[in-house]
């Protein structure tokens, strides 16, 4: 058990000596392999479809049927890993996953109508194996009671962030470049390789909390308000990633210059990369409650402008900004999961975010699909607007819901003594003005 009193250099922990940790490299390098092709799914799909179709409507359907598809199952997978374990869930899962998507690209090469492809893209979207949030568990497990928790989850944030920019520029440079097929093929590639090898990984992995015959149930992270409103703000996140990805591809097909299309999304990578790295190295003076109100208000100004880019200069500069709000938005929003759910429904709680994000993205890409085929891309871009404000409303409306209840969420207590609190979210035991110096971040 870490001291909670330490010295400045150990309360304020770098990513170097995270990533120090006995066993740490043997999950995060596979870890990231496999979730990588996340990030890749939702655009290949468009791609692909969009190239053998030639209708955005008709691949903004086949990409939203696998986000919805990926959102419903998202959950469920998360229970029963926290349930049975992360390699009795992980195998079976990628190896499903390869086949269905092999089978789509397949449907989509010979030219199969809309609704095959969508009946092929269910099991490819139920399928995705929820590899960030288990790799977030296995931090949790082996840093508990540490100061290093908070930069465990920072740095996963970071890797999230990495996923959810690259992951698309990679393929649509695949699917632009190569062939339209690449970018599934290399997903369904990279989530086997990464993913069995992950799995393999068994000393690193949490113990399974199974549920024994006659005892209390665990509750559902469902049942805890703060997640159900960090729902809603990242369903707004995906809003962004969907609507961004059909209307950068667009608005570079009326420009002439498809090949823009990476060019720009690549310039909103770069900047959301930047915001989150900076991000996660900060030692926040404010709260995470506050840090994420205002970072998605920033988020919603930015998005809110989008419709009005009629040159790519312009588009591009605007997507810089948007990108470099993102991230402060989605790393606060990742790592209040470690003061607001307790640890047995931790899995849970960050897959049902993830899920958020895919049927966030996946409702995106289908409106702005439609958009765009009428009215053009600049009607897409209001996409995102849309979907930051409704969230950023809900967010004000309910942000008391976002203050963590220690007493209650750990464990129960009659005294709710200092003595009751379990170790498991140091972050929450710093007052507001960082007395113990146990972790760089503060409380609202």
């Amino acid at each position: 058990m870490t001291s909670a009193v330490t010295t400045d250099k150990s309360a304020r922990p770098g990513y170097g000596q995270l990533l120090r940790t006995p066993g740490a490299i043997g999950f995060v390098l596979p870890g990231f392999a496999a979730r990588l092709p996340f990030g890749m799914l939702t655009i290949s799909i468009l791609l692909l479809v969009q190239h053998t179709s030639g209708s955005y409507g008709s691949a903004g359907i086949v990409a939203a049927v696998t986000g919805v598809s990926m959102a419903l199952s998202a959950p469920v997978m998360g229970k029963l890993t926290d349930r049975r374990g992360q390699s009795a869930v992980l195998v079976p899962v990628v190896l499903m996953h390869s086949a269905a998507v092999g089978t789509l690209v397949a449907l989509a090469l010979l030219g199969a109508p809309v609704w095959a492809l969508a009946l092929a893209a269910v099991p490819a979207g139920a399928s995705v194996p929820q590899v960030g949030p288990m790799v977030r568990a296995r931090w949790a497990a082996k840093l508990e009671g540490s100061p290093l928790l908070p930069t465990a989850a920072a740095f996963e944030s970071v890797t999230d962030e990495f996923t959810f920019v690259v992951g698309p520029v990679l393929a649509t440079a695949l699917c632009t470049g190569v062939h339209p097929a690449a970018g599934l093929i290399t997903e369904a590639a990279l989530t086997l390789a990464g993913g069995l090898v992950f799995a393999a990984q068994r000393a690193t992995q949490p113990k399974p909390h199974a549920v024994v015959a006659g005892a209390e149930k665990h509750a559902s992270a469902l049942s805890f308000p703060g997640l159900r409103v960090l729902i809603v703000a990242f369903l707004g996140i995906g809003a962004v990633f969907g609507g961004m990805q059909v209307s950068l591809a667009a608005f570079s097909n009326e420009i002439g210059n498809p090949g823009a299309n990476g060019l720009l999304y690549g310039v909103f990578a770069a900047g959301n990369m930047t915001a989150g790295i900076a991000c996660g190295a900060i030692a926040w003076k404010i709260g995470p409650r506050r840090r994420l109100l205002l970072g998605y208000a920033g988020l919603t100004v930015a998005a809110s402008v989008l419709w009005t880019a009629h040159s790519m200069i312009l588009l591009g500069a605007l997507g810089l900004v948007v990108g470099l709000c993102i991230a402060p938005a989605l790393i606060t929003g990742y790592t209040m999961i470690e003061s607001l759910i307790p640890a047995n429904a931790r899995t849970e709680a960050f897959t049902w975010l993830t899920g958020a994000v895919a049927f966030g993205q996946a409702t995106a890409v289908t409106l702005a699909g439609r958009l765009t085929d009428a009215h053009g891309s600049s009607y897409g871009f209001l996409v995102p607007m849309a979907g930051t404000v409704l969230a950023l409303a809900t967010l004000l409306a309910l942000r008391s819901s976002l203050a963590p209840k220690a007493p209650s969420r750990i464990i129960n207590s009659s005294s709710g003594s200092s003595a009751a609190v379990a170790p498991e979210a140091p972050a929450a035991r710093v007052n507001e003005r960082g007395v113990g110096h146990r972790v760089p971040v503060t409380v609202d």
